[in-house]
């Protein structure tokens, strides 16, 4: 899924924000080298710079670079998934390879699941993950779950050390995030009182 290391233990959604790495939608003159990383960095990978280029048009918020002193340093892609994407994906009826973009969500669709496409990433670059993170907290993102398929040992480390965990489902090794909103509040009325809190905030 990606290189670096990634020992700290922290919740997705709660990961720091680092000043050394920026993070931000990338731009159409990026894709190219954008999919030479993640064919250089993540083992498997198909999809070429025509295909990643093609759903970056659909939904340009769909990938983020991550940046250091101005050099590109890693980046991160998503399928942002409706209903039918949801189901489609714990069903195994998705080609995540070349998804139809019928299971996509369009700016006018909630977005009902976040499937983490990729993520490449070189020596500090996997420090973005926090921004990357916030990226996901905005109005549109935030009541999706995320969801993803480590394809390396550290891949599965990032996945563990964030709060994934594998999820039943047809779809092979796949993990699944669960917002803290989502889950289940602890039977203490402070713990409550910030579970909404942190629900109702706004990015």
């Amino acid at each position: 899924m990606e290189r670096g290391s990634f020992a700290a233990r922290h919740d997705f959604d709660a990961l720091p924000l680092s000043e050394n790495v920026d993070v931000r939608c990338a731009q159409f003159s990026e894709i190219a080298a954008l999919s030479q990383m993640a064919h250089r960095l993540v083992p498997g990978v198909r999809i070429g710079t025509a295909e990643l280029a093609h759903y970056f048009s659909f939904d340009p918020e769909s990938i983020l670079t991550f940046s250091r002193n101005g050099d590109l340093v890693g980046g991160m892609a998503f399928l942002f998934l409706n209903d039918r994407g949801h189901d489609a994906l714990l069903l195994d009826e998705i080609c995540l390879t070349a998804p139809e973009t019928h299971y996509l969500a369009s700016a006018n669709e909630e977005v009902a699941a976040i499937y983490i496409w990729a993520i490449a990433a070189t020596g500090r670059g996997i420090a973005g993950l926090g921004k990357a993170a916030a990226h996901l907290r905005k109005l549109r993102f935030r009541n999706a779950d995320c969801y993803a398929q480590p394809s390396t040992v550290a891949g599965r480390d990032i996945m563990k050390a964030t709060g994934f965990a594998p999820v039943p489902s047809f779809q092979p090794d796949l993990w699944c995030y669960e917002r803290p909103w989502h889950r289940q509040p602890l039977r203490m009325p402070g713990a409550i009182i910030q579970a909404r809190s942190f629900a109702d905030a706004r990015y």
